[in-house]
């Protein structure tokens, strides 16, 4: 049974002893939409889960969390891990983390790899004296030929993770220009010893979607439904163009913003951002930052879009009200459906858009302005459909 509970050996002896959990990779060869560290298991993005699963054998005293640098703060918002931001290969984000370490031995894993056992863990850490670094292992039982030739199986090994490192070595291992795979090549390629310990089929590592199918200890996602809504207003001037819903409206004045002051679109992003507990605009947006002068706000909500679904989500539909005495958008509705649900990956019935006044009541009602009401509603992707 997948329960570190009962793990309770050593724990005086390996106070000593710090997790690093590698998660800021771009899942690149997982060719998906979701990065895999973002799949859930029930409501728990994987390296969540699989963290506070090597929490529960109380083995560590120090728990570090590499992250991609701009997933750092909503990493934060599930728990309260130490994080620290990766770099551009596993090597270098491995360093930085390493930079961290308070104690002597480290033990190093990837996010991928979420099926530890207490068993395997127990290998792994009853031979930390005998090496600078305790390496898990697959033998291989195929026929293998390399470079044509056949070559004897019995000594080739299917390196695992997590490994366990002497602090110290690994750091002066890793202070090299030289790309290596695992913390054992940098190593021994140092100088230093390295023993390996048998591994599990069950610590299989998740690289490509047919990879989730091999993975037993993953609950599937929650099919709870999360909804978000949002509430923006822009007051009216005289310059420039309007563009409301993504679409450019004829009309004799604007919008007073830093962007192109697209209200109902920014409504629609603050609404999304509520269903996935991303925060709201202006975290990601800012309005005193340059790079977002005069933007188009249709970018703005490609790119929380693209965050939405890269973090696990997927969209279920949305609707959003404008309120405005003017100027009259009722033939513009269509398009502004059509064009907000290509960018929401959705089908156009699942965007609403409805638009109202104020019967002459308020700033609206006066014509100084419009305002905007959005709901949407997302929930997690399944990857038990994509294994």
């Amino acid at each position: 049974m997948y329960n570190f509970v009962t793990l309770l050996y050593e724990r005086a002896s390996l106070s000593d002893l710090t997790l690093i959990l590698l998660a800021a990779g771009s899942s690149s060869r997982f060719a998906q939409d979701v990065k895999k560290q973002w799949l859930r298991i029930e409501h728990q993005p994987l390296w969540q889960f699989v963290a506070d699963k090597l929490n529960e054998s109380n083995l560590f005293s120090q728990i570090i969390i590499v992250g991609a640098p701009h997933e750092i703060d909503f990493m934060q918002q599930y728990a309260s891990y130490e994080f620290v931001a990766g770099g551009d290969s596993r090597q270098e984000s491995l360093k930085n983390a390493l930079a961290y370490v308070t104690n002597s031995y480290v033990l190093v894993n990837d996010i991928a790899r979420a099926c530890i056992s207490p068993a395997l863990l127990k290998r792994i850490i009853s031979k930390k004296e005998s090496a600078d670094v305790v390496v898990p292992y697959l033998p291989v039982t195929d026929t293998i030929v390399y470079d044509n030739k056949t070559i004897d199986r019995d000594k080739v090994k299917r390196v695992q993770t997590p490994q366990l490192s002497r602090t110290t070595i690994l750091k002066k291992a890793l202070n090299t220009k030289e790309l290596f795979t695992d913390e054992s090549s940098a190593i021994v390629a140092n100088g230093g010893t390295r023993t390996f310990v048998l591994g599990e089929d069950d610590a299989h590592k998740i690289t490509y979607p047919e990879d989730l199918n091999k993975i037993p200890c993953l609950k599937s996602p929650s099919d709870a439904i999360l909804s978000g809504n949002g509430f923006d207003v822009h007051a009216f001037d005289d310059k420039g163009v309007m563009w409301l819903g993504g679409v450019k409206i004829e009309s004799d004045f604007g919008f007073k913003a830093h962007s192109d002051g697209d209200v109902a679109i920014h409504a629609l992003i603050d609404a999304l951002l509520g269903a996935a507990g991303m925060g709201d605009i202006g975290m990601l947006f800012p309005d005193n930052d340059d790079t977002y002068k005069d933007i188009d706000s249709k970018e703005l909500l490609k790119r929380v879009v693209e965050k939405i679904y890269n973090f696990g989500f997927e969209i279920i539909n949305a609707d959003i009200t404008i309120a405005a005495q003017k100027p009259r958008i009722g033939n513009y509705k269509l398009e502004m459906r059509r064009v907000l649900a290509d960018i929401l990956n959705i089908d156009a019935s699942r965007m609403n858009v409805k638009a109202t006044t104020t019967e002459k009541l308020g700033f609206i009602g006066r014509a100084e302005g419009v305002g905007v009401i959005a709901n949407a509603n997302l929930k997690y992707l399944n990857w038990k459909m994509i294994g």
